[in-house]
C-alpha cells in the first residue's frame, strides 16, 4: 500500500488559519534584509505566509504585521505586488 504524503501546511500570519502551502503566498526577508514575494516558496530567508485573499493583504498592510513578523520595514511596493498576484488569480475562499 502506497502511503499518500501529507501536503505541507503553513499558517497565515493575519488570520492564523492553517492552510495547504499552495493556498498561501510567501513573503521572504533574506540575509541582506531585502523583502520580496516568493511565488515558488523555495527561496532562502525568513518567510511569512499570507492567504491568497485581498482582504487579508489589505489587513496585513494596515496592521504592519509583516514588519513585525519579518523584523524589518516592508516596502509598500510588496503589497502592490501581492494585490496584483491575487487579482491575476481567481479568488478562492
Amino acid at each position: 500500500m502506497v502511503k499518500k504524503r501529507k501536503a505541507p501546511e503553513r499558517k497565515c500570519v493575519v488570520t492564523n488559519e492553517t492552510k495547504p502551502k499552495k493556498d498561501l503566498i510567501r513573503i521572504v526577508r533574506n540575509k541582506e534584509g531585502e523583502v520580496f514575494v516568493d511565488p515558488t516558496g523555495k527561496k532562502n530567508g525568513r518567510g511569512a505566509y499570507l492567504s491568497r485573499n485581498l482582504d487579508v493583504v489589505l489587513k496585513a498592510e494596515k496592521s504592519n504585521i509583516l514588519n513585525r513578523t519579518l523584523n524589518t520595514e516592508v516596502n509598500p511596493a510588496i503589497f502592490e505586488e501581492l494585490k496584483q498576484l491575487i487579482d491575476g488569480k481567481p479568488n478562492e475562499k
